[in-house]
């Protein structure tokens, strides 16, 4: 169990992704709500104007400093990413009271590792990344189904709507598709917050300015920090 109010330490870390991290991981670990990993993830589109949607972030790496997770390219929020490549995501693990906030630039995750999650996935999950033209209208729920269905013909597996659902590996390679795969947001800006009593709650917001490095990585200066009124 955990107290209903807690605090940052204090004096704060210099570097917030650790504690970011250990969060991210109780959460999961202890199942706090059924998708402990889920964030909301705000990217940017035409004309300035924000989107939001909730999508599930797969790792934090706190050396150094930033958060994965995997879609399809082509999505709206893909197609948001390659015109403005800066991201916002927010956790809210509401039983621990706590909140994490973190903002930066975005670049595609290494493909080696968009293939190892790929093959990590369930036959179905694969099958239906390789199936979807995320954020594409499509007529009816028939249709998708159909579609799903057809994927799997092609590639020789069960029918994916049909056989049983122990999820045992057909045995049969399933691609990922070049549309579908990782990204990494490095943490530019960071908040980490606490709920308190009397809605007195405790937030501290670390910043480091980071430039490209080349291959997917930044260069980062030292992280500053502030602790911020509720």
């Amino acid at each position: 169990m955990h107290a209903r109010f807690q605090t940052l330490p204090d004096p704060l870390p210099s570097d917030p992704m650790p504690l970011a991290a250990t969060w991210f991981r109780q959460a999961s670990d202890e199942q706090v709500q059924r998708n402990p990993n889920a964030m909301s993830l705000a990217t940017t589109g035409d004309g300035g104007r924000p989107s939001v949607r909730i999508v599930l972030c797969k790792e934090i790496v706190a050396d150094p400093g930033y958060l994965v997770f995997y879609t399809n390219y082509r999505s709206r929020k893909g197609r948001e990413l390659e015109q403005h490549p800066w991201a916002a995501v927010v956790f809210l693990w509401d039983t621990l009271g706590r909140q994490l906030r973190v903002e930066g630039p975005v670049v595609h995750a290494l493909a080696s590792e968009s293939d190892d999650y790929f093959a990590s996935r369930s036959w179905r999950s694969r099958l239906a990344a390789i199936t979807s033209e995320q954020s594409a209208t499509v007529a009816s729920r028939r249709q998708l189904v159909e579609r799903f269905r057809e994927t799997a013909e092609r590639f020789g597996t069960p029918d994916p709507m049909t056989a049983p659902e122990d999820d045992a590996e057909p045995g049969l390679r399933l691609p990922r598709p070049a549309h579908w795969g990782g990204y990494r947001l490095w943490a530019s800006v960071v908040e980490l917050w606490c709920e308190g009593e009397h809605r007195l709650h405790d937030r501290g917001r670390w910043t480091r300015a980071i430039a490209t490095g080349g291959d997917g990585r930044f260069q980062a200066e030292p992280w500053r920090h502030e602790r911020l009124q509720p």
